[in-house]
């Protein structure tokens, strides 16, 4: 049988350890963990992915991350290998980072679901698995984001909710609560593909080595519009605030999970319970098993249980467990119940009894996701908030917007269900289940056996019609691949479609925002059919490549702004000047972000060439904030004489250039004279 990880332990004297090592240390618990294995001399694993890159037509590329999928049953090393996650990279077929673009991105297990599916999503209240798909349908696989255009998804939600709404909702109770029903599954079942391609990110990037194809603010741009699909408004976040928003959902994550770890972990040990935390390849748990030892049955029979935060029955009066035919695992303890291997003297084996398996990402409580026991206690756990927003909204019409009595009792209800810790009434496992699915794909320290059992259990508590079993969705990801290859190799297929989004790009190169705002409402009238697009020419290819550019190099200044009150105490000077120099050449467009950048730069920097870079960009971008920002600059005390002189010049230039609106070279001229 499967031995028990060094943190399959109990003892108080593993508490004061642990809360003292969580204190001092920036990783999470089970980054503690996976290095103390390390550090006993273990071999490292094998790496679980590799990526793959496939050249586009036109000058774009394919990144495909590959996994091992050692949870899978298998002949050969060779078939656990699948595609999981696919991302096109727009090079404008050149080898400078500096004008590349992010755009689309698959979950290869991300399927379009069959007729019957379908069908099962719009029926309300049948929250359960409906089938799976055998094969994928052939055609191209649907990426699950547009990383490029974001915004375009907020615009979509806003028209299919006012859709729902004014339309749908008026034809009576049951076309409302189909469509109603159908949405939400729709929803989720894309909810559930995004959290496992957060989780893939996150462990490829754990174990990438040597020269990374992905750079970390890649790596983190992707993950942080992942975790944003989830806010309603989360498509319009700018660029220059997604290292902010990853830097803030993992560090509540790791809280989160840190928490939740502790809590159970104590509760367990308070019940005379075992806890085993289950880790991903990269050492992460994010889930954790609850086992009773067998010969404890007999120990503590009749004893109290306190079901709170585990939130199943009382083991040691139930019979069941005595004469249990279920599955179990042989270990070894030594005297101080401590794990220990087989062959060590005085070694005494343990028949342990799983019990319940948690998920721990999940808000204020851990999350009961298998009960060994009872097939029905999680599930109707999870249908407790489900059920009730289905028959408040679908049935009853009723809304906390809309109906204050309903309002305020469904207040104090979260209130309370919230506060106590109660397992009702929670927001849903869907990011759990996801997160645990992956967990049992890549990971092959679970014993087959377990693997099976916790595999088939999940099965029963699915609530979503669109989803398909894993073994299903091995096979899937393959054939999605497959197409999606082929149609990267068609000059009708990818490199069109990276062609007319290039096009559709250059709009904002022609066009103002109102106009710009009238074009996609056109496209939101006509359901997608019209989006406008410039004709590609080399002169806007050229000012494409330019635009690009100039983003990149203006987010990095605002990085330097929001790091550090002294520009060359985080950053490498030469990087500052080579960002102030492209302004100057080629700002000229900059937004006034940019200028109140620059401008903060040359107030914390000691270095003059950096400062005379920062007056001759704020001198080139053309617009208000810029002379703003310089005239700010002329009035601060702390610059000295001699910048002042350079400043005035080129304020007076831009009045007699007429750069300036005639509020501001009035204020200008009264300062500083003609």
């Amino acid at each position: 049988m499967k031995a028990v990880p060094r943190a399959f332990k109990t003892g108080r004297s593993f508490s004061i350890v642990f809360v003292l090592l969580l204190s001092l240390s920036a990783v999470s618990p089970a980054q503690l963990l996976f290095a103390q294995v390390a550090a006993d001399g273990s071999s490292a694993p094998r790496s679980a992915f590799r990526l793959e890159r496939t050249p586009i037509a036109g000058g774009s590329e394919l990144l495909t991350i590959f996994g091992s999928l050692d949870g899978l049953p298998h002949e050969n090393t060779a078939a656990t290998e699948v595609p999981l996650v696919s991302l096109l990279r727009d090079t404008l077929g050149d080898e400078n980072p500096e004008n590349d673009r992010l755009r689309y991105l698959w979950m290869l297990t991300y399927t379009k679901p069959t007729f019957l599916q379908k069908l099962a999503g719009a029926v309300p209240f049948l929250y359960s698995r409906v089938g799976r798909k055998s094969q994928s349908s052939g055609g191209t696989p649907p990426p699950i984001v547009d990383l490029a255009e974001s915004k375009q998804e907020v615009w979509e939600a806003f028209f299919w909710t006012a859709l729902q709404s004014l339309v749908m909702d008026t034809y009576g109770i049951p076309v409302k609560a189909a469509t109603r029903t159908y949405r939400r599954n729709v929803g989720d079942y894309r909810k559930a593909h995004v959290v496992r391609a957060l989780a893939i990110l996150s462990l490829y990037e754990s174990e990438e080595g040597g020269s990374p194809i992905f750079t970390s603010s890649e790596m983190h741009d992707i993950q942080a519009r992942l975790m944003l699909t989830e806010k309603t408004l989360g498509g319009i976040v700018d660029d220059i605030y997604l290292q902010r928003v990853y830097e803030k959902k993992t560090t509540e994550a790791r809280d989160i999970r840190g928490h939740n770890w502790e809590l159970l972990r104590q509760r367990a040990e308070a019940e005379s319970l075992y806890f085993e935390p289950l880790e991903l390849p990269d050492g992460s748990a994010t889930h954790a098993v609850i086992w009773v030892a067998k010969d404890d049955l007999a120990k503590f029979r009749g004893k109290d249980f306190e079901s709170r935060f585990l939130n199943v029955n009382n083991p040691w009066r139930d019979e069941r467990l005595r004469s249990w035919n279920g599955y179990v695992e042989t270990r070894f303890f030594d005297q101080d119940n401590r794990e220990v291997a087989p062959e060590t003297p005085g070694a005494k084996s343990v028949q342990m009894i799983p019990l319940a398996l948690y998920g721990l990402d999940h808000p204020k409580i851990p999350i009961l996701l298998v009960d060994f026991r009872d097939s029905i206690n999680p599930k109707a756990r999870e249908l407790s908030r489900r059920v009730l927003e289905d028959v408040a909204r679908n049935i009853l019409s009723l809304s906390k917007f809309g109906d204050l009595p309903y309002f305020l009792g469904r207040s104090v209800y979260d209130f309370v269900t919230g506060r106590r810790g109660m397992d009702i009434n929670q927001p849903t496992r869907l990011r759990a289940y996801s997160q645990l699915k992956l967990l049992l794909s890549l990971s092959s320290s679970l014993d087959p056996g377990l693997r099976e059992e916790i595999a088939n259990r999940m099965d029963r508590v699915s609530v979503n019609p669109f989803e398909n079993n894993m073994d299903a969705e091995a096979k899937l990801a393959r054939e999605q691949y497959s197409a999606l290859i082929k149609y990267a190799s068609r000059p009708d297929g990818l490199p069109a479609r990276v062609a007319s989004d290039r096009r559709a790009e250059m709009v904002s190169l022609k066009h103002g925002k109102r106009e710009q705002l009238l074009l996609r409402i056109g496209s939101l009238l006509s359901f997608g059919l019209y989006k406008h697009r410039e004709k590609d020419t080399p002169a806007l290819q050229r000012k494409l490549e330019v635009t690009r550019r100039l983003g990149y190099h203006a987010r990095f200044l605002q990085e330097v702004v929001r790091s550090s009150p002294v520009v060359e105490v985080v950053w490498p000077i030469e990087e500052v000047r080579r960002s102030l120099q492209f302004i100057v050449d080629h700002g000229s467009e900059a937004n006034g972000a940019t200028a109140k950048a620059v401008a903060y730069i040359f107030t914390h920097t000691d270095d003059n060439e950096a400062r005379r870079l920062c007056l001759a960009s704020l001198n080139r971008i053309d617009n208000s904030t810029a002379r703003k920002e310089m005239l700010a600059l002329y009035q601060n005390e702390k610059v000295t004489a001699d910048w002042r002189v350079i400043i005035a010049e080129n304020l007076r230039n831009a009045v007699r250039q007429e750069r300036t609106t005639p509020k501001d070279a009035r204020i200008i001229v009264s300062l500083i004279g003609q």
